[in-house]
């Protein structure tokens, strides 16, 4: 068992006495208020803490690093107060424990909330210093290596939440010693059988491999030192997890995986990186698109290497990466390596290659805030932050040759909105490589996109259907979600008022002491509020308006006037956006009688007054508005067609004609036979009103084949 004393040993190999000391006095603090606490496993809770903080000595933490380690769990798990820590410790160590720390007991409606809402905070405490992630994934590293003394159905919903969520961080910042193992203990817990068997025929090809293995690191070896490049030459193991990835995704037998060979050489300098691919080109055959240049172009999370295929000798294919120190220090231990090679006396800036990868880190955390601030909940925020936590890349230009590295399969509205949000909502059109292109078209790497925007333009929520990004999906959906408060509010406004009209009254006459009464009698906060619930279809106006009248006569003590007065129908404007729909049933449009029904949460439903569906709420001054158009809308509505047409030869493309002559759009057409001369087209068209129908019904009947044409309503039935 790891002791404080066999610790502070070990941290002689890079930190001076004085900083070993404060971690020391960490350990006896963390020691002192974790007194009587024991593990699961049955061992003093204080190891917990000291072997986590040994897990980030092996990367070489600072010493607060260390230090929050110690303390990690004292502010949750004792009765110990964030100020006393404070007091004892510093600011920059209190904030790394309260960041790590996980959220008091607060009742959720779900564990998925609950994680949810856990790694929120986390993300805000990223936000501040990126070392809370670090410590994080430590504690997290040997909980799940201690996972045994847990029962089965435990350590698997922990084993899934790791894999859910820390070990794609770890990879998303390019702790890649950190993913890997976090991935093979959660194998080995969610299904230790499976991860038995590879282990077991990993061990058993491994002899078999040691020869081959050794004889293409000794060519590599030679050919390099005849060509004067330093070069340190390692051959790499697949790890377990990565073996059944491939085996479960790729369909492939375990020995059709293990038959490739990798190996890593890592040299000096960039330069030597090209030369040494060069050589190596030269001593096996490369196999033809299999080279990638991650040094000119880094992936998202800083990794730079070199990487090719080649065929070796017997055609045994070879998997090699080239790097130099620094780039092997980065991809083993990305974020960690900050700490790992910084000189304390020297500013960030003087190591370039780890400063950069820093900044690409707070970046990243910069983007999770984004999405935090647009995301509707804990839930929505960590759907949006999985779809984002390191998937592949494609590499797409700007117009200024400024390289942007997403996601496969972006868009170029995922494309504008990395760019800036606004650009994103305003984005009408794209041109890629300089042709214009769908919006939904996904880019490929090498391509040069290009955003055309417009002032009044505003997102679609047909984009949600192939946006990719977390940050264009949170940013859409924002927007959305305010335009529909602004319209539900609008439209409220407008119904409480109609409602209020029934009393010779309007909103702007009743009191703001009698409308507070009321709120604070629903349980609302503001008048915006209640708006938005009445546009939304979630209060009825009638009521609302009759309890504020009851509100308004107690305050003035006497009864209001006109109470029998027919209140004016509502005038639809055609421009109400997404808390208006026009029923599907029926499919009113301009010129028909409507009436509307008020859906919860969808707001105002408008049916032709004839509808059948409309029958269960009928006198229902409650459910039903009375509406009225608008003269001269210029907005387009849905209308269903049957025409029954003889069954002779280009008749569909005369109905189509004829359409279009009346000036009016198809939206979609379908045919079926009604009997062996009579066909019947479905045709939904697009048409300003009832005497635009006309027209068109009056063009169609002109075509010598039509002999029927009727408006169709759906039988609700």
């Amino acid at each position: 068992m790891l002791t404080i004393d066999d610790f502070a040993t070990q941290l002689t190999s890079y930190l001076p006495p004085d900083k070993i000391n404060l971690v020391r006095r960490a350990y006896y603090y963390a020691e002192q208020a974790h007194e009587g606490q024991k593990r699961r496993s049955g061992e003093p809770y204080v190891i917990h803490p000291l072997e986590v903080a040994q897990i980030l000595s092996e990367i070489r933490m600072d010493h607060q690093s260390l230090m929050a380690a110690m303390l990690h769990d004292v502010i949750e798990d004792t009765e110990v107060p964030k100020a006393a820590l404070l007091e004892q410790f510093g600011e920059e160590v209190t904030e790394i424990v309260d960041g790590v720390s996980k959220l008091t007991q607060i009742h959720f409606e779900s564990k998925e909330q609950a994680q949810a809402e856990n790694f929120q905070k986390m993300a805000l405490a990223m936000s501040r210093d990126i070392r809370v992630i670090l410590v994080k994934l430590a504690d997290r590293m040997h909980n799940m290596r201690t996972l045994g003394a847990l029962r089965p159905d435990k350590r698997r919903r922990i084993a899934r939440e790791t894999l859910d969520i820390y070990s794609p961080i770890a990879h998303r910042l390019g702790i890649n010693d950190f993913r890997v193992e976090l991935e093979d203990l959660c194998f080995q817990a969610m299904y230790p059988m499976r991860a038995r068997m590879i282990q077991k025929a990993v061990n058993k090809i491994s002899g078999h491999r040691k020869e081959i293995v050794a004889d293409i690191k000794h060519d590599i070896e030679h050919r390099l030192e005849s060509e004067g490049l330093i070069g340190r030459v390692e051959g790499r193991q697949k790890h377990l997890y990565s073996i059944y990835q491939k085996m479960d995704r790729h369909e492939k037998s375990f020995h059709e995986i293990m038959d490739v060979f990798a190996f890593r050489i890592v040299t000096d300098t960039v330069d030597s990186c090209y030369r040494v691919l060069g050589v190596i080109h030269n001593l096996f055959k490369p196999v033809p698109d299999r080279f990638k240049d991650y040094i000119a172009i880094p992936k998202a999370n800083g990794y730079q290497s070199l990487h090719t295929t080649l065929f070796g000798v017997y055609r045994i294919p070879i998997e090699v990466q080239v790097r130099t120190e620094e780039m092997d220090a980065v991809a083993n231990m990305g974020i960690a390596s900050h700490w790992l090679y910084k000189n304390e006396d020297e500013p960030d800036e003087t190591n370039g290659l780890l400063h950069n990868h820093h900044a690409r880190a707070r970046q990243w955390v910069k983007g999770l805030l984004e999405i935090q601030k647009n995301a509707g909940n804990p839930l929505e925020f960590i759907e949006n932050v999985k779809l984002d936590l390191f998937p592949d890349e494609v590499y797409v230009f700007t117009p200024k040759g400024d390289i942007l590295e997403m996601p496969t399969g972006v868009t170029a509205v995922d494309f504008a909105y990395n760019v800036h949000t606004d650009i994103g909502n305003s984005c009408v059109a794209c041109r890629i490589d300089r042709h214009l292109a769908p919006l939904s078209q996904p880019l490929q790497s090498g391509q040069t996109v290009e955003i055309i925007t417009s002032p009044g333009a505003q997102p679609n929520p047909a984009w949600l259907d192939f946006v990719v990004t977390a940050k264009a999906r949170s940013a859409i959906r924002h927007f959305l979600k305010n335009q529909k408060r602004s319209e539900s509010m609008e439209l409220g406004r407008r119904l409480l008022n109609k409602s209020l009209n029934h009393f010779e009254l309007n909103l702007d006459d009743i009191s703001s002491k009698v409308t507070d009464s009321w709120l604070e009698q629903a349980g609302l906060k503001t008048l915006e509020d209640l708006l938005e619930e009445i546009g939304l279809g979630n209060r009825m106006a009638y009521l609302v308006a009759r309890q504020l009248m009851e509100l308004a006569e107690t305050e003035l003590n006497q009864p209001q006037e006109g109470a029998e007065n027919t209140p004016a129908p509502l005038m639809i404007t055609g421009t109400e956006g997404m808390v208006i729909k026009y029923a599907k049933c029926c499919r009113p449009i301009p010129g028909d009688p409507i009436v509307g029904h008020m859906s919860s949460g969808r707001g105002l439903v408008i049916h032709n007054e004839a509808c059948k569906n409309l029958n269960e709420f009928r006198g229902n001054n409650e459910k039903l508005v009375s509406l009225t158009w608008e003269k001269n809308l210029e907005q387009e509505f849905s209308v269903e067609l049957k025409v029954g047409v003889e069954n002779v030869r280009g008749v569909v493309a005369g109905i189509a004609t004829s359409v279009t002559e009346a000036d009016a759009n198809i939206e979609s057409i379908t045919l079926e036979d009604h009997d062996a001369r009579i066909r019947v087209v479905d045709l939904v068209i697009n048409v300003q009103g009832r005497e635009h129908l006309a027209r068109v019904m009056k063009r169609l009947k002109v075509n010598k084949a039509v002999v029927s044409i009727s408006r169709e309503r759906t039988d609700p039935r």
